[in-house]
């Protein structure tokens, strides 16, 4: 069964910039990646998505400020967050179905500071 692990997470101030990372254990070459988000009292929101193609597609609220990218080799998938406002808090997750079953990671806590 592969595994997400999502790092990079923290405090920044907004207008600042953080980079998550999202490493698999198992190969993500052919996977469709997504991340996603979820604030506190808020349901989890589809923030970008990478997929096995080479499409990237973003919500409205993030897009021109987030950009999310992989390395195949690396098994990896990042979001690059630039200009970044308090709404932008929440526990960041990123997910792949791997073999038909959809993988979560255990997500990594940002935090913009106004």
């Amino acid at each position: 069964q592969v595994q997400l692990v999502e790092s990079g997470g923290g405090l920044v101030q907004a207008g600042g910039s953080l980079r998550l990372s999202c490493v698999a254990s198992g190969s993500i070459f052919g996977i469709t990646m997504r991340w996603y988000r979820q604030a506190p009292g808020k349901q989890r929101e589809l923030v970008a998505s990478f997929t096995s193609g080479g499409t990237t597609s973003y919500a409205d609220s993030v897009k021109g400020r987030f950009t999310i990218s992989r390395d195949n080799a690396k098994n990896t998938v990042y979001l690059q967050m630039s200009s970044m406002k308090p709404e932008d808090t929440a526990v960041y997750y990123c997910r792949g179905t791997f073999y038909g079953s959809l993988t979560w990671g255990q997500g990594t806590q940002v935090t913009v500071a106004s």
